[in-house]
């Protein structure tokens, strides 16, 4: 098959797609897709389903602004393409929006639930992830930790990357410090959004690649 730009092998970890900014590959969980839409101006699909040539980056701010920055749009498409200057900024917010989407659904299937005492029934009764306020207090965080000790359930844990206050909107609520899905395709789905908002957002300490000079 002939490969393009847009497109590289699945190695074995899933499609993998090559970064504008910083060059390598790497699986599309890790990555943002960008297309340019009707009136020419550059779109981030979050949800990766918009027709036409995908341009991706790596989830990283920095990265993202780089590329306005560099203009590495236009030269990726080859043409004139209008490029918001709040790109990054509204990439954020369409990756949170995708968290919370994610979650309400979850909340809504029976499959989430939040608060300390649901939460610790939770962890007890079966397998899934847990979901910690990045701004959660380290009493909490020691208390659900003895919660999950005494389980004998696998408890795997999301990133960090939502504040109480939006995580609590996801469940309707003014704050929530955790909250829990259940094991399956929809838990999934919301573990590998917010490892990527997380990483958007900084939380993801690795920074071993670095935007070229």
């Amino acid at each position: 098959m002939t490969q393009t730009p847009d497109t590289d092998p699945d190695d074995g970890d899933g499609p993998r797609r090559r970064c504008l900014v910083l060059g390598g590959t790497q699986p599309t969980d890790l990555l943002v897709r960008f297309v340019v839409g009707p009136d020419g101006a550059i779109v981030p699909d979050v949800d990766e389903r918009l027709p036409g040539r995908g341009f991706w980056l790596s989830a990283r701010r920095d990265v993202v602004e780089t590329a306005v920055k560099r203009k590495a749009f236009p030269r990726a498409a080859r043409r004139a393409v209008a490029v918001p200057e709040d790109l990054a900024d509204r990439l954020e917010r369409l990756l949170l929006r995708r968290c919370l989407d994610s979650l309400g659904l979850a909340r809504r299937s029976g499959v989430a639930v939040c608060g300390f005492d649901k939460v610790a029934e939770a962890i007890a009764a079966g397998s899934g992830w847990l979901i910690a306020a990045k701004d959660g207090g380290a009493d909490g965080l020691r208390k659900i930790g003895q919660v999950e000790r005494r389980s004998a359930q696998t408890v795997r844990h999301a990133e960090p990357a939502l504040t109480a206050a939006e995580l609590g909107a996801a469940f309707a609520r003014d704050r929530a410090v955790h909250g829990w899905v259940g094991a399956g395709p929809l838990g999934e789905r919301i573990a590998r959004d917010m490892a990527r908002l997380a990483a958007y957002r900084g939380q993801d300490e690795d920074r071993s690649a670095e935007p070229a000079q």
